[in-house]
């Protein structure tokens, strides 16, 4: 199937590790110009040294002025954005009683304004020229509550209303905005959170693993490049009318509908 992204400028936030890598090179496979962004230089080398002539960008997308400026560098040196996907930062996990106003912040910054920076000024240019896709990579943890990641899962939350409201927003100007919620995922962003669940429940991390694959019914977590194919499914004309919808990608792990 022809998706139609040869040539297209594509614009990765998160894109030097895990999901955003794995999609980053799914659109490079299909022809499109990738620009990856990420706050460490040295992954983000590493990345670059992996992926065909994909564009790099160091910045720390909390602040929004470095944001702002990496729209500016990305479109001046590699071109109009088309298609953007933020798949940058992600909230620590703590026990409820370790929360503190200053950490549910940490929590927006890390995880919601990490996109909101970039997202605000990019989808007024996108609009301008009459045409762009927009893809937010989630998490399911705004969905469904988690008492170790009610932070995170907050941020999750304004994202997925974010999204269904600026896909309405700005429809009529030729933009689609669309949520991507994965469940677990190997990454090291996951094995970092079984880390985490293991201190929490104390046990090791090898039974945390087990006890979290065992509540998934598909039997194993995802794959990146499962993810990204949907991804870049997504932001192809082949997915012309999905807008607003946020698409979860848990192996079936929570049987709600929202």
């Amino acid at each position: 199937m022809d998706l139609g992204l040869t040539g297209k400028v594509v614009l990765i936030t998160g894109g030097s590790k895990g999901i955003g890598l794995a999609c980053a090179g799914a659109f490079a496979a299909e022809g499109a110009r990738v620009a990856i962004c990420s706050r460490d230089q040295a992954n983000l080398d590493r990345a670059l040294a992996d992926l065909n002539q994909a564009f790099g960008f160091a910045a720390d997308l909390v602040d929004p002025e470095a944001a702002a400026a990496l729209v500016q560098a990305v479109e001046s040196r590699v071109g109009p954005v088309d298609v953007l996907v933020n798949s940058a930062g992600a909230a620590g996990r703590m026990a409820p009683d370790d929360l503190t106003p200053q950490a549910w912040r940490t929590a927006m910054d890390a995880k919601y304004f990490t996109t909101i920076n970039v997202l605000d000024p990019l989808v007024k240019r996108m609009a301008a020229r009459g045409h762009g896709v927009i893809i937010n990579v989630i998490g399911v943890g705004g969905k469904v509550a988690s008492p170790a990641h009610l932070a995170g899962g907050a941020a999750n939350a304004a994202l997925m209303l974010v999204t269904a409201g600026l896909a309405t927003a700005y429809a009529a100007r030729g933009i689609r905005v669309v949520g991507v919620s994965p469940g677990m995922t190997e990454t090291g962003r996951v094995a970092g959170r079984i880390q985490t669940d293991a201190r929490l429940q104390g046990i090791s991390p090898e039974e945390a693993r087990a006890r979290a694959v065992a509540r998934i019914p598909m039997g194993r977590m995802a794959a990146p490049e499962e993810i990204a194919r949907a991804v870049v499914f997504l932001a192809s004309g082949q997915a012309s009318y999905v807008n607003g919808a946020i698409l979860t990608m848990d192996g079936a792990q929570n049987a709600v509908v929202l």
